[in-house]
C-alpha cells in the first residue's frame, strides 16, 4: 500500500476511496489503479474482493492502447466490456456467498464493486443495477443497519418502477428482500405479503419446485416458526427439504451412474457435481443446516424428518467433494436411526451411503 502524494495527481482529478468514496490518501501498490481513504478500508476491500480482482482491474482503469484500425478498436472495446461483465458476476457471486455465510461486513465491498461495474456497462438507471442494490440491502440488514437497507431497497424499487423490461426473477429478488426488511422490523403481515410474492414470481420464472423458489418458502417458514404456528412452519420446511432433495438426488444419481460406467469425470467438476455456483452452495448449506437445527430440536417426535435432512446434507457435501462432511452427516443419520430403532431397511440405506464414502476415500488420487 503506497501513500498518494498530492503533487503527483493531475490537476482537476479527484481520487476517491473504493469503499466509501471519501477523498483517497492511499493507492494499492499491486495494481496502482485502486484508491482508499485509509488502511482500514483497504484491508476491508482486500479481504472481501480486491485480492481476487486486483490484476483484473488494471486494463479496465488504464487508458486504452492505440489501435491501427476501427476494427481493432471495436474488438478492444468488446474485450473490455466482456471483462466488466465477468467482474460483475464474480463480485456478485462472492458477495452472495458472504451473505449466506453470515459474513455481511465482507459482502459490502464486493457488492459495491458489482454495482459500479453494472453502472459502467448498463448505465445509471438500468434494471440490471437492481440485484446489486438488493445485495447491499441484505448486507445492511445483516449488520443491523435498517435505515441504510431501506435506502438501497428504495433505489431498487424506483429502478424497477421506471423499467419496462423487468424479469420475474428480479421481481422475486425484490420481494424477498422487502420480506426480509419487514421481518427485521417485526412487521410480519407485510413480510408474509412480500414473501408470498417472492414465491409467486420465482415460480413464474423457474417453476414451483425449483431451488430458486425455495428461499421464499424458507423465510416464510421462519416467520411461522417465530409466531409459534408450528404446523404451517413444519409444512414449509418439509417443502424446502423436498425441493433440495429432488434437485441434489437428480445430480447424485447422474454422478453415481457415471461412476458405475467408469466415466472419467476429471476436470468436469462444475457440470457433474452440484451444478451450483459457490453462492448457491452456500445458500443450500445455510438453509439446510437451519432446517436441521429445527428438526433436531424435535427429533424425538419425528426422527424420520431429521434423518431426511441429514441425508440431503450428505448428498450436498458428497457432490461438493467434501467427503469428511458427507461422512459426518451420514454417521449422524445412522446414529439417530439406531437410537430411534428405525427399520433395518432405513439403517441399511444409510450404511450404503457410508460405504460409498469409504470407496471414495480408498480410491487413489490421480
Amino acid at each position: 500500500m503506497n501513500v498518494i502524494y498530492p503533487l503527483a495527481v493531475p490537476k482537476g482529478r479527484r481520487l476517491c476511496c473504493e469503499v466509501c468514496e471519501a477523498p483517497a490518501e492511499r493507492v494499492c501498490g499491486a495494481c496502482t489503479v485502486t484508491y482508499y481513504c485509509g488502511v482500514v478500508h483497504q484491508r476491508a476491500d482486500w479481504g472481501s474482493i480486491h485480492e481476487k480482482i486486483c490484476q483484473l482491474l488494471i486494463p479496465l482503469r488504464t487508458s486504452m492502447p492505440f489501435y491501427n484500425s476501427e476494427e481493432e478498436r471495436q474488438h478492444g472495446l468488446q474485450q473490455l466490456q466482456q471483462r466488466q461483465k465477468h467482474l460483475i458476476e464474480l463480485c456478485y457471486t462472492v458477495a452472495q456467498k458472504y451473505i449466506f455465510e453470515g459474513k455481511h461486513e465482507d459482502a459490502v465491498p464486493a457488492a459495491l464493486h458489482s454495482l459500479r461495474f453494472r453502472m459502467n456497462v448498463h448505465g445509471l438507471s438500468s434494471v440490471e443495477l437492481v440485484p446489486a442494490y438488493l445485495l447491499l440491502a441484505e448486507a445492511s440488514l445483516g449488520l443491523g443497519r435498517v435505515v441504510q437497507a431501506e435506502e438501497y431497497l428504495s433505489q431498487a424499487q424506483w429502478t424497477v418502477l421506471k423499467s419496462t423490461e423487468c424479469s420475474y426473477a428480479i421481481y422475486s429478488l425484490l420481494h424477498r428482500n422487502l420480506g426480509l426488511l419487514y421481518m427485521a422490523k417485526e412487521n410480519y403481515e407485510e413480510a408474509r405479503y412480500h414473501l408470498a410474492n417472492d414465491i409467486y414470481f420465482a415460480s413464474c420464472a423457474f417453476g414451483t419446485e425449483h431451488i430458486r423458489a425455495s428461499g421464499g418458502y424458507f423465510h416464510l417458514a421462519n416467520i411461522f416458526n417465530g409466531l409459534k404456528k408450528l404446523d404451517l412452519a413444519d409444512t414449509l420446511y418439509t417443502k424446502v427439504s423436498e425441493i433440495w432433495n429432488k434437485y441434489l438426488n437428480d445430480h447424485y444419481q447422474v454422478l453415481s451412474q457415471a461412476r458405475i460406467q467408469q466415466i472419467d469425470l476429471l476436470g468436469k467438476r462444475f457440470e457433474t457435481d452440484t451444478g451450483l455456483d459457490e453462492a448457491q452452495e452456500a445458500e443450500a448449506i445455510q438453509i439446510l443446516t437451519s432446517i436441521l437445527n429445527i428438526r433436531e430440536s424435535t427429533s424425538n417426535k419425528a426422527p424420520q424428518k431429521t434423518i431426511f435432512v441429514l441425508k440431503i446434507l450428505f448428498m450436498l457435501y458428497f457432490l461438493m467433494m467434501n467427503s469428511s462432511k458427507a461422512k459426518e452427516y451420514a454417521l449422524r443419520a445412522l446414529h439417530l436411526a439406531k437410537k430411534q430403532k428405525l427399520s433395518v431397511q432405513e439403517q441399511d440405506t444409510i450404511q450404503g451411503l457410508l460405504n460409498l464414502i469409504s470407496v471414495e476415500e480408498a480410491q487413489p488420487i490421480t
